[in-house]
């Protein structure tokens, strides 16, 4: 039943374009006709406007549509291809400002090593550091075959970082300053007063939460100023002396007015540790 509806429904059509075309002729060849009566001169142009109207909507739709469906098709195209640009140029600004911040810790790491002229020089990179021990260690890309030992000092491009605790032939684990570990090997360290005086101690603590380093168990009763330096003593020949710890921020006094604790903001910056260099003494 379908078909039979379908198929009539094609017979008819083709009819009236049969017929529409038949009008079509009929009307130019009356239009063109300067002999036939005006009367049929204006039923053919009728006949023509109106078979104009009928066939030349559709086709002209159809016209229209196709444009708009090109438009359509070159503004996707247009707007595809910008995309890709704009993630081309989001990608190369990202990979320029990572090689510009790479090329400016490696200049800076460069400036620190020049400085190490009475110690042997060893460059790494940072290959692991996990969030469950992000402020006690670090594991660098030298090991024994490049020259490292145990306990050799690690320096960031600012200062001391830490100590070489193990050594594998490839990689090495360092203990960071920060570490909280009770039975880490303490660094040896000391101050001069403005006056001259020197003052020893050692790295006992950190406090996380300010980020200072903590000096105790120091020999002196003077007075210690803030913003003065504190570098390593060198006292046990293994840590190399003179290498920059921090800065003095704050003195906590005990009871007999001896300095108990002085508080240090370090050198290194221990959440910015991806070149170090380890630095041991001249044998």
């Amino acid at each position: 039943m379908q078909k039979f509806s379908f198929n009539k429904r094609l017979v008819i059509t083709m009819i009236v374009l049969i017929v529409g075309f038949l009008l079509i002729a009929l009307s130019i060849s009356v239009r063109n006709n300067r002999n036939a009566p005006l009367f049929l001169q204006k039923i053919g142009n009728e006949a023509g406007g109106i078979v104009d109207r009928i066939v030349g909507g559709p086709v002209k739709g159809v016209g229209n549509a196709a444009a708009s469906i090109e438009d359509l098709y070159n503004t996707y195209t247009e707007n595809s291809k910008l995309k890709k640009e704009v993630d081309t140029i989001a990608s190369q600004k990202v990979e320029n400002q990572t090689l510009k911040q790479e090329n400016k810790h490696l200049k800076q790491q460069m400036k620190l090593n020049q400085t190490l002229t009475a110690y042997n020089k060893i460059n790494a990179s940072v290959l692991t550091r996990t969030p469950s021990s992000w402020q006690n260690q670090i594991v660098i890309n030298k090991g024994a075959a490049a020259g490292v030992k145990k306990n050799d000092s690690v320096l960031s491009r600012r200062g001391l970082a830490g100590r070489v605790t193990e050594v594998n032939q490839t990689n090495s684990k360092v203990e960071l300053l920060s570490t909280t570990n009770d039975s880490a090997n303490r660094f040896a360290v000391r101050l001069t007063t403005s006056d001259g005086t020197v003052v020893n101690g050692l790295i006992t603590g950190y406090s996380a939460e300010k980020n200072q380093l903590i000096m105790g168990q120091t020999t002196s009763k003077v007075k210690v100023a803030k913003k003065t330096k504190v570098i390593t003593s060198g006292m046990g020949g293994i840590t190399p002396q003179g290498l920059l710890v921090g800065k003095v921020v704050r003195v906590v006094d005990n009871d007999e007015g001896m300095p108990a604790r002085i508080y240090i903001k370090p050198a290194a910056d221990f959440n910015d540790l991806d070149v170090v260099t380890v630095a041991r003494r001249v044998e």
